[in-house]
């Protein structure tokens, strides 16, 4: 039986998973210890950062693997939490602008706009659209890793021929809800920054809701 959702569904924030020395909001860094639940929306505001392109700059020689410096995040659904591994060492302009749009409070309240179920989940446009973004793009980190099941990824729009356009990244991600390796060749594709550590269940029930025309979810 499908289950069905309201939806869209609203990411309500991006917020820590707490460690013994992270503050109370934005994305955590090495964390030690299990979290309490986050709070679907922090009070302290003191570390947001500006939107606009990240400062960090690709890497000269990828590694073969993902690599973290233990940084996560929380996105808080109507669903459930879904814990984001980030991939701070391996993608580092990606996670860098994802860091900064948390920080500042940019996705709450967006939803996930896109379903295709045995494919990917797609969020991270305000308008809700599937067209919008932050006003500005950003570079390309090298693709490390294989598109697998709860795998985040940096969407990007097409270009000529279907292929996505280099260096238009901007806010919209999506997470991978099947082992996509043969359909998304690493070549010049989407930057894989982060993958799910806890709550791909909730990402399972964002794929049941019931679809209607543009991949969106509906009532």
């Amino acid at each position: 039986m499908i289950r069905t959702v309201r939806s869209p569904l609203p990411i309500l924030a991006l917020v820590a998973v707490l460690g013994a020395s992270a503050c109370s909001t934005g994305v955590g860094s090495n964390p030690t210890t299990p979290a309490a639940e986050p709070s679907a929306v922090a009070s302290d505001t003191s570390s947001q950062r500006p939107l606009g392109p990240p400062e960090a700059t690709p890497l000269a020689q990828p590694p073969a693997e993902p690599a973290s410096d233990g940084t996560t995040a929380t996105i808080s659904t109507e669903l459930g939490d879904i814990v984001i591994q980030l991939y701070t060492d391996s993608a580092p302009v990606a996670t860098e602008n994802f860091i900064n749009l948390a920080e500042a409070r940019y996705y709450d309240g967006v939803v996930f706009h896109r379903v295709i179920p045995g494919f990917v989940v797609q969020g991270g446009d305000p308008g809700g659209t599937g067209a919008g973004g932050p006003g500005y793009t950003i570079q390309d980190d090298p693709v490390v890793g294989d598109y697998v099941r709860g795998s985040l990824a940096m969407a990007r729009p097409a270009g000529a021929g279907g292929q996505p356009v280099p260096d238009s990244q901007g806010s919209q991600f999506f997470i991978i809800l099947d082992d996509l390796t043969e359909r998304l060749p690493k070549e010049g594709l989407y930057t894989i920054f982060g993958e799910v550590t806890e709550g791909m269940d909730v990402v399972d029930a964002m794929a049941a809701a019931n679809i209607g025309p543009g991949d969106r979810p509906t009532e």
